[in-house]
Parts: C-alpha cells; sequence; structure tokens
C-alpha cells in the first residue's frame, strides 16, 4: 500500500480529524461536571443523537475494518454476522430498550449492572454482570486498538520503516490520542463524536459501494472473476460454503439474538432524553445499520475481485482490504472522508467501552461489595486508563484478525448478559439466582472454551469433544447461558416478587 505521506489531501483529512476529536474532549470535559455527566451525558439527548451514538458503538473498527478482512477469509459466509441488521434493531427496541429507559425514570440507573441490580436486588447478580463487563470490554476495546493500528499503518505507511515494531507502535499512538479524548470528556465526548462519525459514514456508505462495484465492472462481473479465481472460487461465494455450517449458523446466532446483551449499545438508551421517542429507534437505528453494511459488502466483494484480477496483490493480512481499496481504488476526496469516518467510529466506539468498563469498576463493583462508591468522576478517569492499556495488551497476545477478535468480546457481553436482560426484563418468573447463575455460566464457559480452543501452553490438554470444529465458543456460551436462565426458573417456580415501580416498568 502507498503511504499517505504521498496522498496528502487523505493525510490532512486524518488529522484534521484527530484535531477536531481533541477539540470535541475538551468541550466536552467543561460540560463534564458530575457522574451523571460522564457516564450518560447528563440523559439529555435527543432520538437522532441516540440512534447515531447507537450505531457507531455497533458498527465501528470491528465492521469497518474487520468485516472486509473476514470476507477476505472466509468469504460471503462472514455476512451472517451482520445479517440481523433488519430486525436486531426492532429487537432491542420492544424487549430491553424501553425498560431500560423507564428504570432509569423511576431509579437513579447509570449502568446494565445498575439495571441487573433494580430486576433483581442481587448485589451478587449486579456484581458479575459487571465483572462481564469488563471482561468483555477488554476484548472489543481491544478490537478497536488493533483496528486503529491498522488504519495508523496505512496513514503513516509505518510498516515499511518499522516493520514487526510497527503495529504495536501505531497502536500506541492511537491509545494515547483516544485516551486524551475519553479521560476528559467521558460519555459527552463520545456521543457528539458519535453524531460527526455517523453523519460522516452514513454519506460515504453508498459512495463506497458504488465505487467498490464499478472497480469490478458490476456485480456481476465481480462474481464471475471471484468463481473463476484459483486463488478464492465458487465457494467463496456460497452462504455456507466458506465455513462449516456450525459457524455461519453460530454468527448468525450470536450476533442476531446476543446484540440484546451489548452494554455498550444498552448504555446509550439510558441517555435518551425522552422514553416516548423508542417508539422511532427500530426506524432510525436499523436504517442507519442497513446502510453503513454497503461499506463491508461492498469492499468485501471488490477487493477478491481486484486481486482475482491482477488488479491488487494478494493481501497478506486480510485487515489491509479496507485501507487497501480505499488507497488505491478511490478517489482521493472520497477516501479522506472514509478514513475520517472510520477514525471517528473506532474513537467514539472506543470511548463507550471505555466509559461502560470504568463505571462498573468505579461504581458497580463497589455497590457489589456493600461499599459507597466513591469519587466516582475522578476514580472513573483513572480506571479509563487502565482498561485501555489492559485492553492494548491483550489485542497484541491474541494476535488474530480484528473481526474475530471482536467475535470473543461480543460474544462474552452476549452469552453473560442476554438472557438475564432480554428474558428477565420480560418474565417475572427469573429469579436471582437463576440470573446470577446464567451470567456466571455464560462468562465461565465463554472464556473457558476460547483459551482451550487457542492455548499452546499445554499441548496434552484435550479439546471439549463438543467442540467440533467450526462451532463458536461463543454460540455454545450463549445456549448455556439460556439453558441455565430458563431452567432454573422453571425449576423454582412462581412468579417473583418485584418492587413496584419496577413491575410497573415491565408491565408498561
Amino acid at each position: 500500500m502507498t503511504p499517505l505521506l504521498d496522498r496528502p489531501l487523505i493525510l490532512a483529512s486524518a488529522l484534521v480529524y484527530a484535531a477536531l476529536t481533541l477539540a470535541v474532549g475538551w468541550w466536552a470535559m467543561r460540560r463534564t461536571r458530575t457522574a451523571r455527566d460522564f457516564f450518560i451525558a447528563g440523559q439529555d439527548v435527543g432520538l437522532l443523537v441516540t440512534g447515531l451514538a447507537t450505531t457507531s458503538a455497533t458498527f465501528s473498527g470491528f465492521v469497518f475494518i474487520g468485516g472486509p478482512g473476514l470476507t477476505y477469509r472466509l468469504g460471503l459466509a462472514s455476512l451472517l454476522i451482520s445479517a440481523s441488521v433488519g430486525f436486531t434493531a426492532g429487537l432491542l427496541g420492544w424487549t430491553v430498550a424501553k425498560r431500560l429507559r423507564l428504570l432509569a425514570e423511576v431509579r437513579p440507573v447509570l449502568t446494565v449492572p445498575d439495571a441487573i441490580l433494580c430486576r433483581y436486588r442481587s448485589r451478587l447478580a449486579s456484581g458479575l454482570a459487571a465483572l462481564a463487563v469488563v471482561a468483555g470490554t477488554i476484548g472489543y476495546l481491544g478490537a478497536q486498538l488493533l483496528a486503529l493500528g491498522v488504519m495508523i499503518e496505512a496513514i503513516f505507511g509505518t510498516r515499511a520503516l518499522a516493520g514487526e515494531a510497527s503495529l504495536p507502535l501505531a497502536m500506541a499512538a492511537g491509545l494515547v490520542v483516544i485516551l486524551a479524548y475519553s479521560v476528559t470528556g467521558g460519555m459527552v465526548a463520545g456521543v457528539y463524536t458519535d453524531v460527526l462519525q455517523g453523519s460522516l459514514m452514513l454519506v460515504a456508505a453508498l459512495a463506497v459501494f458504488a465505487h467498490a462495484l464499478a472497480s469490478g465492472g458490476g456485480l456481476g462481473a465481480i462474481a464471475r472473476r471471484i468463481a473463476a479465481s484459483d486463488v478464492f472460487g465458487p465457494s467463496f461465494l456460497d452462504p455456507l460454503g466458506g465455513v462449516p455450517v456450525m459457524t455461519a449458523v453460530g454468527f448468525f446466532f450470536v450476533f442476531a439474538v446476543g446484540s440484546l446483551g451489548q452494554p455498550h449499545v444498552l448504555h446509550k438508551f439510558y441517555m435518551l432524553d425522552e422514553p416516548r421517542k423508542l417508539k422511532w429507534l427500530p426506524l432510525t437505528l436499523g436504517l442507519s445499520q442497513a446502510l453503513c453494511v454497503l461499506i463491508w459488502l461492498g469492499i468485501g466483494l471488490a477487493v477478491p475481485s481486484l486481486v482475482a484480477a491482477g488488479r491488487l496483490a494478494p493481501l497478506a493480512n486480510p485487515d489491509d482490504a479496507a485501507p487497501a481499496f480505499l488507497l488505491g481504488f478511490v478517489p482521493e476526496v472520497l477516501a479522506g472522508l472514509v478514513f475520517a469516518g472510520i477514525l471517528a467510529a473506532i474513537m467514539s466506539s472506543a470511548d463507550s467501552f471505555l466509559n461502560v468498563a470504568a463505571a462498573a469498576l468505579v461504581r458497580d463493583l463497589p455497590r457489589a461489595l456493600g461499599r459507597r462508591p466513591r469519587r466516582q468522576l475522578q476514580r472513573g478517569r483513572w480506571a479509563v486508563l487502565g482498561v485501555a492499556i489492559a485492553a492494548a495488551f491483550f489485542a497484541l497476545v491474541y494476535g488474530d484478525l480484528v473481526a474475530l477478535l471482536g467475535t470473543f468480546a461480543f460474544g462474552t457481553f452476549a452469552a453473560a448478559l442476554t438472557p438475564a436482560l432480554a428474558v428477565g426484563l420480560n418474565w417475572r418468573r427469573v429469579s436471582a439466582a437463576a440470573a446470577s447463575a446464567s451470567i456466571a455460566t455464560g462468562v465461565a464457559v465463554n472464556l473457558g472454551l476460547e483459551f482451550l480452543a487457542r492455548q499452546t501452553l499445554f499441548p496434552a490438554l484435550p479439546r471439549p469433544a463438543f467442540l467440533v470444529p467450526g462451532v463458536l465458543p461463543a454460540a455454545v456460551a450463549l445456549a448455556a447461558s439460556f439453558t441455565v436462565l430458563i431452567a432454573l426458573s422453571w425449576l423454582r417456580g412462581g412468579r417473583r416478587p418485584l418492587d413496584e415501580d419496577v413491575a410497573a416498568v415491565m408491565e408498561a
């Protein structure tokens, strides 16, 4: 790839965006005076901003960098991750979003573990949820930092200068900018950067998709070229041909159902100023997500087609797919816009993850231990620093594609929190014991299976017999978490007593 030092307009766009990001952080710091400001932007955000913020939290470096990279490796089966966007927004609105926002009307709720505490009156369940949030955040934030490192490498051409040290150095540089931005302004900074990012990506999505199709002579020509290629072949275009069937089904299950337990997404609903506006959430969120997926689809098809035609060298690192296409086959003005938009997406998502993890560490865990949280704003900023460093280290140790690291983290959130929230906020029979057991099962099974699937320290350690090749650990963990929650709820029987205000929220 040609370093962007030779493409001054694109470089200027990236630098201008970095400056705008720091300016937003400084402006937000002056508006961030309380923990409520830092964690949920003062609960004074409109529907459009909430929709853009939710899209930004969902579609970030994981989608814009990781999506095309995963498609390059697996083929169109990777799109099963995003195939649920047509109804996920509706599921969020109907099962979780409304009740979370109404809880914030009757209780001082700032976080997902807060909601768990209100619903189940269990410090154990709330504490386990907080631990799950921290564990998942380290993985998901690591995916954002990895994507940011790939972007910085492309922008400044550091790989040719620093060799193997390039990616760690690029990630460190990006981490400095993220910390300068997130430590100061918290969610106030994140939500207004989300507006910038969402606007940029919605404008750029259609343009990039059109250029992707034009680069290969149209969708039909792209498909024929890929199918005839010795590198990719017809199986690349088969929705189930590039991966085992269980992998494809697992992708869809985890990302469709597991979307109901993503704290960085659910956190955004607390910020909405009027709960009544949530009826428009499926439209605003679903439409913006569907448009953003066009970048994944367009670049994911265009790059293999260009490689098959000999117009682009085969990629050593699949995560280079999006930068390679933007640098070589998109007009410089549009490429600059998209690079700035991707940087914005990564920054806003990173801020969201740091925010929910900081809240879990300085607010939720102390409360679960029976302690009164103190100096939440100051300690929250220190927690941001610690979580960011841990995430960067984990991303380097994990050593795989952005999308696969993101899938692991998404699965951790999904397995731990989806049953307790999506079922528990709609079914009074779910007990605190069932919720606690479900959360613990989800985290333990996902982390344990991921370790057994990847570990090389103990070669003699057997792989679980039920974890056949292609089965996603996250899918197994999510299924186990649902099973535990429902089984324990049925075995213990009866409707659970609830506080009057919480019962009213569940019946609304």
